[in-house]
């Protein structure tokens, strides 16, 4: 492996990363946003902010993770990139400020109207930020990134390949959120709750599934060159991620919460390193490619090092909270 590619992988880990353990964290929202009025939807809210409250922030470690490895790895991309889907990447921005403030705030509210206000904000952010940041998938894999950073900035991202991109974000984070939301309700023996969660779940699931299968038509047409990789080298990813979505769903339908996250995340990990694997050796699909956007070869060399001192600094106390959040004791309430 040469070391551009090296790099590239690393970056491409901390893309996965924030797919499943951001996307989980999004997903959330729309729990939040569908649970219903301040009384009927106080049980769910609650597990929510139980659940999401340690790790929120800290899965943001992954997208400052990527963005510093591109930007110092492959500059040259990384400018054109943020020139021409200036508009998406500050609407996922937005989301996430405005997502970060409403969670804190809404906790700490004078009234009830303050509470509903926030809690608005924080469950639409939520949505809107996977979303933007699929648009921004779909055009980089589309071949809508100019490497010179001049390409349209509005059907750039709104595009067949882009709007899918965005929905099935959306519906990936939320399937991740209801199975773990699940299997939380259940550790903590919240049954009525559980069941409810476990019906919405399977529901998001089977709708994110058919969006993912009806999307490939479109995409294939769209983006010839990730449909290539797609029905080639990625094909098996493609497999496993159906494979593994359907163990979720049948796990779940059989009331094994706990055993249901795991396929779970690797029907996620799996679709978005298909569309990774799908697109190499691209950079910018049709425009630049791993090895002709790198940077200086002692830029990667240092991106490597760096990556191996997060890896034994900051990977361990993270894995470490996880599993604290996970545990029966932090269930109960």
């Amino acid at each position: 492996m040469s070391l551009e590619v090296a790099v590239a992988a690393a970056m491409f880990a901390g893309v996965i990363a924030y797919a499943v353990l951001g996307g989980a964290d999004f997903g959330s929202g729309f729990f939040d946003l569908t649970a219903g009025d301040s009384q009927r939807g106080a049980e769910l809210r609650t597990l929510v902010d139980h659940s999401i409250g340690p790790v929120w922030e800290a899965n943001h470690v992954w997208l400052i993770y990527v963005l510093v490895i591109w930007w110092t790895g492959f500059p040259e991309s990384f400018a054109a990139a943020m020139s021409t889907l200036v508009l998406p990447l500050l609407l996922a921005l937005l989301g996430i400020v405005l997502r970060g403030a409403s969670f804190a705030f809404r906790k700490y509210s004078a009234t009830l109207g303050q509470a509903r206000l926030f809690g608005v904000v924080f469950a639409v952010s939520s949505i809107i930020t996977p979303f933007f940041l699929g648009t921004v998938a779909g055009a980089i894999a589309s071949g809508r990134v100019p490497a010179d950073g001049t390409g349209d900035r509005w059907s750039s991202w709104l595009n067949p390949t882009s709007l899918f991109g965005g929905v099935i974000a959306v519906g990936t984070c939320a399937f991740l959120a209801g199975v773990f939301l699940a299997a939380d309700a259940h550790r903590s023996r919240r049954n009525r709750l559980t069941e409810d969660l476990r019906s919405r779940a399977l529901a998001v699931g089977l709708a994110t599934g058919a969006v993912v299968f009806a999307a490939l038509v479109p995409i294939l047409e769209d983006a010839p060159v990730l449909g290539e990789g797609l029905r080639g080298r990625a094909a098996p990813l493609v497999v496993l991620s159906a494979v593994s979505g359907v163990a979720t769903l049948a796990l779940l339908w059989r009331r094994h919460y706990s055993k249901a996250r795991w396929p779970a995340v690797v029907a996620v990990a799996a679709v978005v390193s298909g569309w990774g694997v799908g697109q190499y050796p691209w950079l910018l699909v049709d425009e630049v490619t791993i090895s002709e956007a790198a940077g200086a070869p002692a830029t990667l060399q240092g991106l490597l090092v760096a990556v191996g001192l997060a890896v034994v600094l900051v990977l361990p106390p993270l894995i470490y909270l996880l599993r604290l959040t996970q545990s029966d004791e932090w269930a109960r309430p």
